[in-house]
């Protein structure tokens, strides 16, 4: 069911289902992210037999076929959004627009099917409690409807969520770079140490960053930074929140510092990037 955004008369056509029960899954001309936090459910996914235990997650488009067969004491949520939620809109205060340009990209390749991208992801127990937060309150502000920027928080989880999963496809989680990725993916939004990241990796600070560099060409802590400014790249461009709240959304304790540390990677302040992407959006 659409909602109402009854602070700027538009409606959103968005979606957050509590107990999913699959009886008319795929949703027509929506994207559906469904986390299944308890149980089994087997099926035919796109001709191809599946099977998802708790916790895991499909990624569902309207042109998929899913044909479930058998579930077993299952539990899920689910969250719909037709492709324009994707769009960002208003370039400036005075000035409002629809742009098909400016779109949130990220997580976009989870609903593209080939042989990495199926359509199912299976979560790590690392993940899951982050994943499963980031979900929750999703759903809270769906529902909540609390304030002008109710829809800005839901495309920041949104954005959180896809930018996680897509991360967890592209790691096999074997080596210790890739245990450390999926740490720094999972929980940058809080603080994280170097000794953290050893921790993780089973390895000290110099063996760490030998391998970061090999793989990533920079050190674990210069990598959790760009991570960090990469998704707070996507909060400036594609909602209204705040330079406060995109700091603190990203693992930066004060503002100044992100604001500092964003202007030197990125080459302008935050502000000046937000103002570009869009507009550049807007003069295509």
């Amino acid at each position: 069911m659409p909602q109402f955004d009854q602070y700027k008369n538009r409606t959103v056509n968005i979606e957050f289902i509590a107990a999913e029960d699959f009886s008319s899954i795929p949703y027509t001309q929506r994207f559906t992210l469904i986390l299944i936090t308890n149980g089994t459910i087997k099926g035919i996914l796109n001709q191809r037999p599946i099977k998802v235990s708790a916790p895991g997650i499909l990624c569902l488009t309207e042109a998929d076929r899913l044909e479930v067969s058998e579930m077993d004491s299952i539990s899920a949520h689910s969250f719909c959004f037709d492709s324009d939620f994707l769009i960002s809109v208003r370039t400036s205060q005075s000035q409002d627009f629809l742009s098909n340009k400016l779109r949130i990209q990220t997580g976009l390749s989870l609903f593209h099917r080939n042989s990495i991208h199926s359509g199912v992801t299976q979560i790590t127990e690392k993940s899951y409690p982050q994943l499963f937060e980031w979900f929750f309150v999703l759903g809270t502000e769906v529902n909540a409807h609390s304030d002008c920027l109710w829809v800005c928080r839901i495309k920041r989880y949104l954005i959180q969520i896809l930018g996680l999963l897509e991360n967890i496809n592209r790691q096999n989680g074997q080596t210790p770079v890739d245990l450390v990725l999926e740490y720094i993916h999972t929980n940058y939004p809080g603080k994280i140490t170097l000794e953290d990241l050893t921790k993780c990796a089973h390895l000290n600070r110099v063996s760490l960053n030998k391998l970061f560099q090999e793989r990533c060409q920079s050190t674990a802590m210069g990598y959790l930074l760009l991570y960090r400014l990469k998704v707070a790249g996507d909060l400036l461009t594609h909602t209204d929140m705040s330079l406060v709240e995109i700091a603190r959304s990203t693992g930066f304790e004060y503002d100044t510092y992100f604001i500092k540390q964003f202007t030197a990677k990125r080459g302008m302040s935050p502000t000046a990037y937000r103002k570009e992407t869009r507009e550049r959006a807007a003069a295509v």
